[in-house]
Order: C-alpha cells, then sequence, then structure tokens
C-alpha cells in the first residue's frame, strides 16, 4: 500500500470542520480540494441519486461512474438514461475485461452461486482499481446505519483498500432523510424500490425483503454476505476486518 497523499492530521482536521455539516457542504469542500482529481461510483441506489442531484448544482464535471457487471437489472440501467435526461450527467459504465458470456464459460457457470466474493472483486472491485487511478479522492454514498462496515466509517477518511481519500457525505443521513430528499427534490429512482427491493445490486444476488426485514437483507441472501467489498473496511496495512 503506498502512502496516503492526504496525511492523517489533514483529515482529522476535515473531520472536525465537516462533521455535522450538511451533504451539501461536505461536497463542496471535497469539489474545493480535490476536483478534477475527483470521482464517484455509483450502483444508483437513493442515496447515490441524492448526490448526483447535489453534484448537479454543485459542480457537475465531477466524473461518475457506475460498475456494470453484466449482471445489473434492466430497471436499474435504464435509471441511467433517466438521470441523463434530467441532469445533463452521463455516467459512465466501468466493465470487467471479460463480458459475462466469456466469464462464466471461463469458469463452467456462473461463478456467484458457489464463489460470489470472488465474483464481486472479479467483476467490481477490479474494475474500479483500474477505474480510480490518477484520482485522489472519491465519494461514496454510504450510510453509517447500513451494515457494520460502514458503521465505523468517517466522514472524510484514508480508504487503505483503494489508496484514496474516501469522502462520505451522507453517512448521517438515515433512510427517512433519503426519501424525503428524493421526494421533495424529484430525484429519478429505481421503480425497483416500491417492489420491495430497498437496497439493489446484481440481479442474480438481489431479493426482495419483508417489511419487517433489514434494508439489506435481500443482498446475497442466505450467504450470510453483506458487502460486495467495496466499503469493507481495511486497515493501512491492507488487511480487511
Amino acid at each position: 500500500m503506498s502512502e496516503p497523499h492526504f496525511s492523517a492530521t489533514q483529515i482529522a482536521d476535515a473531520c472536525a470542520k465537516l462533521d455535522g455539516q450538511s451533504p451539501q457542504a461536505i461536497l463542496q469542500w471535497a469539489v474545493d480540494t480535490f476536483y478534477p482529481k475527483l470521482t464517484m461510483a455509483t450502483a444508483f441506489g437513493p442515496e447515490g441519486n441524492c448526490i448526483i442531484h447535489m453534484l448537479a448544482e454543485i459542480e457537475p464535471r465531477v466524473r461518475i461512474f457506475n460498475l456494470e457487471t453484466g449482471y445489473q437489472f434492466a430497471e436499474t440501467l435504464e435509471l441511467r438514461e433517466r438521470i441523463k435526461r434530467k441532469y445533463g450527467i452521463e455516467v459512465e459504465y466501468v466493465r470487467a475485461e471479460s463480458t459475462v458470456q466469456e466469464y462464466e464459460e471461463e469458469h463452467g457457470g456462473p461463478l456467484y452461486v458457489i464463489r460470489p466474493d470472488q465474483c464481486c472483486f472479479d467483476r467490481k472491485i477490479a474494475p474500479l482499481r483500474k477505474a480510480i487511478v490518477g484520482y485522489e479522492a472519491w465519494i461514496s454514498a454510504i450510510r453509517k446505519d447500513q451494515t457494520g462496515d460502514r458503521a465505523q466509517a468517517s466522514v472524510v477518511q484514508w480508504d487503505a483498500k483503494f489508496d484514496l481519500v474516501k469522502i462520505n457525505p451522507l453517512l448521517h443521513w438515515t433512510k427517512k432523510d433519503v426519501w424525503n430528499f428524493i421526494t421533495k427534490n424529484d430525484v429519478p429512482y429505481n421503480p425497483l424500490h416500491d417492489r420491495g427491493y430497498p437496497s439493489i445490486g446484481c440481479w442474480p444476488c438481489t431479493a426482495p425483503v419483508g417489511a419487517d426485514e433489514d434494508e439489506r437483507a435481500g443482498r446475497w441472501r442466505g450467504t450470510g454476505k453483506k458487502e460486495c467489498g467495496l466499503h469493507v473496511v481495511e486497515h493501512q496495512d491492507g488487511s480487511g476486518i
């Protein structure tokens, strides 16, 4: 792992300055501090769409990309086009080196069935590593209350997994905050959210959830897996926890 280009002191100062500030204020700081070496990965979830709405007002030239695994729902892909029409922002597709057909032929069938972690690594983590080369910071749409790993995050942090600064403007928002913002600002969202899918990833590994279940219960249902790996915390030496 390389040494952080943004020192621990700078990160601590940024957190002290920004903790408790609005997401817009956090994004403005990120743009002022890192643009044009600032990027954002989005899966077109409700949180990410809120940030896209904010960036459209703050700095629409920030590069935003989607990790197109080849397994995304048709509704997710169509949402990209709706966002383009509303904001004039064309979210870039970042793809794995192999097509789904080539990948499944290589492994003798869908790998997500028997080795979902490897599938996520090959079709999301590895492409992301290439996509962020040359950038100093990336914006994430995680919320602290979603998973154990995300609960450990800070508004600004050093991301040892990808060797750049990670900025989490919605970290302290709740699901209610997100949907209030969507409703108030007419933010486009995935229609699958109205059909019992509060968290949406690849179609083979995403199921609807019951009213009394956790919002991420439908992701990799029955496997105990809750993260694709993008937001799993790593120590500075790169060891995951």
